[in-house]
């Protein structure tokens, strides 16, 4: 058993996995830094307001908090957009695609299927 664990986490798949996890990590901390002090005061700027966490309305004795949720979909944009300006970048000084639609699942053609189902009916 001993073996197999060792085996098990000297596995290139998991240290690329927790290679990959960590430098997450520490990514994030640059991201959000760069959204808490970079994006968010431009916006503060342009906006007025950058927080729009304390946004509620009361319903009866209840409280909605939708500021909140808003501010959580604002700061998921800033971060992908940073992301994907990133990965674009990225492109550029690499000369290789990185961010891509997927392709286009190749199968066969509309006459190829309609031939089928006719050679299928022809069958019965």
């Amino acid at each position: 058993m001993w073996k197999e664990f060792k085996a098990f986490i000297a596995n290139d798949n998991i240290i690329t996995m927790a290679t990959g996890i960590i430098m997450g990590s520490a990514f994030t901390k640059i991201v959000s830094s760069l959204v808490d002090n970079i994006f968010m005061p431009l916006i503060v700027a342009i906006t007025g307001q950058a927080d729009v966490t304390g946004l509620a309305f009361n319903i009866g004795n209840t409280t909605l908090q939708y500021g909140q949720f808003l501010q959580a979909i604002i700061d998921f944009i800033l971060i992908a957009l940073f992301l994907y300006l990133t990965l674009k970048a990225l492109e550029r000084v690499q000369h290789k695609k990185i961010v891509s639609p997927d392709p286009e699942p190749e199968g066969p053609s509309e006459t190829e299927l309609l031939q089928e189902i006719l050679g299928e009916l022809k069958k019965r």
